[in-house]
C-alpha cells in the first residue's frame, strides 16, 4: 500500500468517525461544516433533516477578500467564523454541532470555531 493510499484511508476513517459522532450527538441541531484548503476557508451550516444549507461564509466573500484574494491564514479564518455566526444568528440559528471533517481541531479550524463561539453560536 502506497503512502498516498494509506493517507486516503486514514482520512476516510477520520471522516466517518467524526460524522458518526456528530450524528449521534446532534439531537436535531444543524451542522457547522468546515472545509480548509491551502488558500481559503469555507464554512456552512447545514440542516441534515432537509438537506439544505441554511447559511454559508468563506474567505472568498466580497466583505472578507483582500487585495490578493488569499484567505489561508488564521486571521481570515476567524473572520469567516464571525461572519458565519452573524449570518446564522440573523437566520435564527444559535445552536449547532461542529463538523471539522477530516481536519484536526488545530490552527485555522480552531480559530474559525472559537470566533464563531465568540460571535454567538453555541456548540
Amino acid at each position: 500500500m502506497s503512502y498516498r493510499s494509506r493517507l486516503a484511508a486514514q482520512e476516510t476513517r477520520r471522516r466517518h468517525r467524526v460524522r458518526n459522532r456528530i450524528v449521534r450527538d446532534a439531537h436535531g441541531r444543524p451542522r457547522l461544516s468546515v472545509f480548509r484548503s491551502n488558500r481559503h476557508m469555507y464554512a456552512q451550516i447545514i440542516d441534515d433533516a432537509t438537506g439544505r444549507t441554511l447559511v454559508q461564509a468563506s474567505s472568498l466573500d466580497a466583505s472578507l477578500a483582500g487585495p490578493g484574494g488569499v484567505g489561508g491564514d488564521t486571521e481570515t479564518a476567524a473572520k469567516v467564523g464571525e461572519l458565519v455566526a452573524q449570518r446564522a444568528v440573523e437566520a435564527g440559528v444559535t445552536q449547532v454541532v461542529f463538523d471539522r471533517g477530516v481536519f484536526r481541531y488545530h490552527g485555522r479550524v480552531a480559530a474559525l470555531a472559537e470566533a464563531a463561539r465568540a460571535a454567538g453560536l453555541d456548540f
